[in-house]
């Protein structure tokens, strides 16, 4: 351990901890805008590019950054000296003298970092004024990009090329004319981005954000000739309520349907349902798998991967075109609801596929980018029309001027409403690998589960892996989160040496409740175990917990679906994959 005095106040914390993190650890803050702690999902991020969290320490001549610097015992640190402070003034002002004037219109504001620390540093003026750079701007399906806004910060190169392992980010030309962008300023599009969005979670400022399709679900909540379906996922309920200044890990289920009734929504369905429906087909598939792997046949691809996370599914259509047999052909919860919404319910109703718009509410950026793959659609009529983010539905809600913490609770509609414990939990990492358990040990051994809940896959490790004895048979099985840890495993299946029966991967950090559309957490892991806490709270809560006990699920395939990966649920809820490599 080593002892320091920061601000006359005593301290001990273990070597190699940095200043900024040593002050955190007795209750002081000092302002950062190029640090993110990422503790929880593989580094930490110390470019110290903006030096922003300059301190002084005490026989050093010049300022330290705080996030780069690491404690020696005896050190002597002031936080809040008045040369400390002009100074950071000062570098703000030096970053805003490079930054447009246009807070008001900015989709980050009030949100914003920099925005804030303009407030704490009493900057009313613009001390410093110059050229101003032209950067590029793009707006692909899932995120939008205005470098104008870039402070070079650099969190986005660290979380796509640390956390992420995706590589397209990093630092272009040199001096003034630097920009954070894709090898030779490339667009996003045309690139390996898996459009996971984490660059997004942790821009600093409005340099990238989400494609808001807030305006375009106002015009068809408006037309009259449309009829308009909600499904939201399991983690938009566990998160949306920080956006109205509810604790983390607040549960807002009923208050979420009541508001998108509220918003005008015509039905209100649950994505939980369709995340039942995944387990029947993708567990179906784990079966069918391990039977002909245990009958010998030399062919048969393991492990199974899930299937459920677009950003993944395009980050191994884009890493391991050579390896596209591994993953199940189930299509995501959100998919297969739209599916199922635009044939089976809408026949039942009597209403045309084009007059149904599907409005998904995702955790997760990638969803966007999913809806518009031509796969999903039948003769130009994608399966999901569209999918808002946690963020845009809680500024849909302020919009509408709905106050969302007196609503009452209520139920999602039927039949495409009803879940199970298993559903709720997709949106935690290891949700999808132990909601498939507890159905395929049920299958498998004929047997009822003595203990439904199987903790060894669950929590924030980046790799997790337990054994189930399923009659005798070890099955094996591995859970991942975050893509460089999906890289791990998928460079050893290259190698044949992944030894598992099935993988759970998903891309963001710690599942979709760490997705780059929930309300911002910034890396506080504390943010994600709340979440996660929650997630579990309403699986213990439901009065069913197994996706095959549902019964609106047994009737679906009684009435339309027949069985799993029988011939209509093949051609409605499966789907195959590409070689989307870069030449």
């Amino acid at each position: 351990m080593i002892t320091l005095t920061i601000d006359n106040r005593a301290v001990s914390v273990p070597q190699g901890t940095s200043i900024l993190d040593a002050a955190a650890s007795i209750g002081i803050q000092i302002p950062a805008l190029c640090h993110i702690d990422l503790k929880g999902t593989c580094v930490k991020n110390t470019p110290a590019s903006c030096r922003i969290c300059v301190v002084e320490v005490e026989g050093r001549r010049n300022l330290a950054p705080a996030c780069a610097t690491m404690v020696t015992d005896g050190m002597v640190v002031r936080t809040n000296s008045a040369r400390v402070v002009r100074a950071r003034k000062t570098v703000a002002e030096l970053i805003l003298s490079d930054h447009p004037n246009d807070c008001l219109t900015c989709p980050k504001c009030n949100h914003c970092e920099l925005q804030k620390l303009v407030t704490r540093f009493n900057i009313r003026t613009m001390t410093y004024k110059g050229e101003q750079s032209s950067r590029k701007k793009e707006e692909t399906v899932a995120i939008v990009r205005n470098m104008d806004k870039c402070i070079l910060c650099r969190r986005c190169e660290t979380v796509c090329n640390e956390v992420q392992s995706v590589g397209v980010l990093g630092a272009v030309r040199r001096g003034f004319d630097t920009t954070i962008a894709p090898t030779f300023d490339r667009m996003f599009k045309d690139t390996d981005c898996s459009y996971c969005g984490q660059c997004v979670a942790v821009c600093p400022t409005g340099a990238l954000m989400e494609r808001d399709n807030t305006d375009r679900l106002l015009e068809d909540l408006g037309n009259p000739d449309k009829i308009v379906i909600a499904q939201p996922a399991p983690a938009v309920r566990v998160a949306l309520g920080e956006e109205f200044g509810m604790a983390p890990g607040s549960i807002v289920t009923g208050k979420l349907a009541t508001a998108l009734r509220y918003l005008g929504f015509d039905h209100v369905f649950d994505t939980d349902f369709a995340a039942d429906l995944t387990i029947m087909e993708e567990g179906a598939e784990i079966l069918h798998r391990l039977k002909a792997f245990l009958g010998g046949d030399k062919s048969v691809k393991l492990p199974i991967m899930t299937s459920c996370c677009p950003a993944w599914v395009n980050f191994y259509e884009h890493n391991y075109p050579d390896l596209l047999e591994y993953p199940s052909s189930a299509k995501s919860p959100a998919q297969m609801f739209g599916a199922i919404a635009k044939t089976y319910w809408a026949q039942k109703m009597g209403i045309p596929r084009e007059k149904l718009v599907v409005v998904s509410i995702m955790p997760c950026l990638a969803k966007k980018y999913e809806c518009e793959r031509p796969e999903f659609s039948v003769d130009g009529n994608p399966d999901v029309d569209y999918s808002i983010s946690t963020r845009e539905l809680a500024r849909l809600i302020k919009r509408s001027n709905i106050d969302f913490l007196s609503l009452p609770d209520s139920d999602f509609d039927a039949p495409l409403g009803e879940s199970s414990g298993a559903g709720a939990i997709f949106g935690a990492t290891g949700g999808v690998m132990e909601a498939a358990l507890r159905t395929v040990y049920e299958v498998y051994t004929g047997k009822t589960l003595p203990h439904l809940d199987f903790t060894d896959v669950r929590g924030l490790d980046g790799i997790k892996e337990a054994t189930i004895d399923l009659n005798g048979f070890a099955l094996k099985v591995c859970v991942a989160h975050t893509l460089g840890n999906a890289r791990i495993l998928m460079d050893k299946l290259r190698k044949g040496e992944l030894n598992y029966h099935v993988v759970e991967i998903m891309a963001c950090p710690g599942g979709c409740i760490g997705g780059a559309g929930q309300p911002y957490h910034h890396g506080d892991v504390e943010i994600l175990k709340a979440r996660a806490k929650a997630i579990y709270q309403e699986d213990a809560g439901k009065p069913i917990r197994k996706s095959h006990e549902n019964p609106d699920i047994r009737q679906l395939y009684k009435e339309f679906l027949g069985e799993p990966l029988g011939e209509r649920s093949e051609k409605l809820l499966h789907t195959h994959y590409f070689d989307k490599s870069i030449k």
